[in-house]
């Protein structure tokens, strides 16, 4: 028994030191998009055109690192301030499929084959499934959004009353890179830390305990494979980061890179929890045409991957963890410790909600669709700055651009 523990660690320590300094640049590119990129822009692009909008949204969701929870009050905020339904399901898509930080461990973890088709399946997904909605629901031609223009630092100006030119000059450069790395080293990461943990132990079981032949047999490759790994993986909640390094263990047992694909894709994106909620949120037609086109476009995209394999003669079992081999043992080391020492607090606090003394979900996001409580209101000041925790539940309106506002989302 201690032998297997002690394999099962060595193995997810392994795999936490070729990761860790690709995730900690993925969380980096996070707290930057969180500074820089323009919500107001980003809405106003997403209320018009059948297809452009579909496209656009698809393509925004791509760098964006958020699980298939987080990034329902994103995608919620987007529909309200005018963006169509095509457009909000292509994002809902896109963005947990992918992101700047799953796309750095995928380079790290595995090849850059999979670093390139991950994103692109994402987006042809997203693409597919929205398009097929505002085909089947076109979208209003007057609707036109209302984008909000509040500062998304300390909301110390609206948008209306303070012009952009005056605003512009209330935050410096350095103040936005400090406070996106902020964001990046606490909201960001309370966001992903657990189900990263998760992953990472879960690819160090499957290392040890799951059988080569096991998965040769039946995980090895062609359509019968991939449709297995579908009724695996879309009932299943785990981020796409910690997705990573379970397609890794995977491949290298011998599941073939298209059937990994196909994990890689679902899994972030479906759950049962999330789909129940698209319900409310999309109808009961979008929310199947959302499954469907996930489902089908990562069969598709699969089955492509594995035939470029094959006519490159590569093998992907060889490549796997190549990338993380350049770096040097030291810095390896380094942003191995410097990930744990930030993931102290938000394991903490997991490990709080265990005891019935915390939320427990390890989440700082209002995405989390656990049922949190707090034992005070803020009803007489909606205006404030809120800083009781990273599950506070009030009645403020959900902003998507605001790192300080109560309702926080880890993206946008």
């Amino acid at each position: 028994m201690f032998t297997f523990i002690y394999n099962v660690i060595l193995s997810s320590w392994d795999m936490l030191q070729q990761a860790s300094i690709y995730i900690l640049f993925g969380l980096l590119i996070g707290g930057m998009l969180k500074m820089f990129l323009s919500p107001a822009y980003v809405a106003a692009q997403l209320g018009s055109g059948r297809f452009s909008s579909v496209f656009k949204a698809a393509l925004l969701g791509i760098p964006i690192p958020l699980c298939s929870c987080g990034v329902l009050p994103a995608a919620t905020s987007l529909k309200k301030q005018g963006a169509n339904n095509g457009a909000t399901t292509a994002f809902l898509i896109s963005t947990p499929e992918s992101g700047v930080d799953s796309i750095s461990i995928t380079w790290a973890l595995l090849d850059p084959i999979m670093t390139i088709a991950r994103p692109i399946s994402a987006f042809i997904s997203a693409f597919v499934a929205g398009s097929a909605e505002n085909f089947l629901n076109p979208p209003d031609r007057d609707k036109r959004p209302t984008p909000d223009l509040s500062c998304p630092i300390d909301n110390c100006c609206d948008g209306k009353d303070c012009p952009p030119k005056e605003h512009k000059h209330h935050h410096g450069l350095i103040e936005k890179l400090s406070i996106g790395i902020k964001y990046a080293a606490t909201d960001l990461w309370a966001d992903l830390a657990g189900w990263f943990f998760v992953g990472i132990l879960l690819a160090g079981l499957i290392s040890v305990l799951v059988p080569d032949a096991v998965i040769a047999k039946y995980l090895g490759g062609g359509l019968g494979s991939m449709l297995l790994m579908l009724t695996f993986g879309i009932p299943l909640y785990i981020c796409a980061t910690a997705s990573t390094p379970i397609a890794a263990a995977f491949i290298m047992k011998g599941v073939s890179p298209g059937t990994a694909l196909v994990f890689l894709l679902v899994g972030p994106a479906t759950n049962i929890t999330s789909l129940s909620v698209l319900v409310g949120l999309l109808g009961k037609r979008a929310t199947a045409l959302y499954l469907i086109s996930i489902a089908a476009v990562s069969v598709l995209c699969g089955l492509a991957v594995d035939a470029i394999y094959i006519s490159l003669g590569i093998s992907a079992v060889a490549a796997v963890g190549q990338a993380a081999e350049v770096l040097p043992g030291w810095l390896m080391l380094g942003a191995t410790l410097l990930l744990l020492l930030l993931s102290i607090r938000p394991l903490y606090s997991i490990v709080l909600g265990w005891f019935g003394k915390g939320d427990g979900c390890g989440c700082s996001s209002d995405g989390c669709t656990t049922d949190h409580g707090h034992d005070h209101s803020h009803e007489n000041d909606k205006d404030a700055a809120c800083n009781c925790g990273s599950a506070c539940q009030t009645t403020v309106p959900v902003q998507i651009q605001s790192t300080t506002t109560i309702n926080k989302n880890p993206k946008i």
